[in-house]
């Protein structure tokens, strides 16, 4: 199957995208990945990339889709793939169009993981992350820690870092809302959305997923 997964801020992409790689033996591509290899290779368009993200401004559109191009191309993607995090707006997608349509395959779905706009700001704004070791996260609402302001692991101090702000939080929903929301309405004209729920437990998430796809799996 070849699926793109998109969805707000704090719809549990990642986390979904790797569950469902696997339940459907295909590789998980996401633009950070993408990204991060790149630049870590030092390949032409991983160059590209960091001078652009060292200068403070965003990767433009044919650097990420060059990329993009580029690991699906790759053998383990022959049968397809999840992507996650690209296309982020209508002119990737229409490139993404373009790329699959010269190699003579098609997307089988876009699966939209929906959100109310309250929850992705109670999700993210809520974490708690250790000083001492970033790795130890909390939230203050799900999963808290014994004492207010102190990680159970080390004893560190907790903090919200800045990204995880409402204020950030609700900016990051506007770009989304702005730039990448429209490929939804895109992909449906096509007749390739299928949303569903992602609140609840990441497993039921999983399930209400795979159930959405399988229509489309066996045809």
């Amino acid at each position: 199957m070849r699926i793109v997964l998109v969805g707000p801020p704090g719809a549990g992409k990642g986390t979904q995208a790797a569950y469902l790689a696997e339940n459907l033996s295909i590789p998980h591509i996401s633009t950070g990945d993408l990204f991060r290899a790149n630049m870590s290779q030092g390949t032409d368009l991983g160059k590209q990339a960091r001078a652009y993200i060292d200068a403070g401004q965003l990767v433009p559109d044919e650097v990420t889709i060059g990329m993009a191009k580029d690991r699906m191309s790759q053998s383990d993607a022959v049968n397809g793939f999840l992507l996650d995090g690209f296309p982020r707006n209508v002119g990737q997608a229409e490139a993404l169009d373009v790329m699959l349509k010269d190699e003579g395959v098609k997307l089988d779905a876009v699966l939209d993981l929906e959100v109310p706009e309250d929850e992705v700001v109670k999700r993210i704004a809520g974490r708690r992350v250790c000083r001492r070791d970033s790795a130890h996260v909390f939230h203050l609402s799900y999963s808290p820690p014994k004492t207010e302001g102190v990680c159970d692991v080390c004893g560190g101090e907790l903090y919200q870092r800045h990204d995880d702000s409402e204020e950030t939080v609700r900016t990051r929903l506007e770009v989304y809302h702005t730039q990448t929301e429209p490929i939804i309405d895109y992909y449906r004209a096509q007749g390739l959305v299928v949303t569903i729920s992602a609140l609840g437990e990441v497993a039921d998430v999983t399930a209400r997923a795979m159930a959405a796809l399988k229509p489309s799996d066996e045809g």
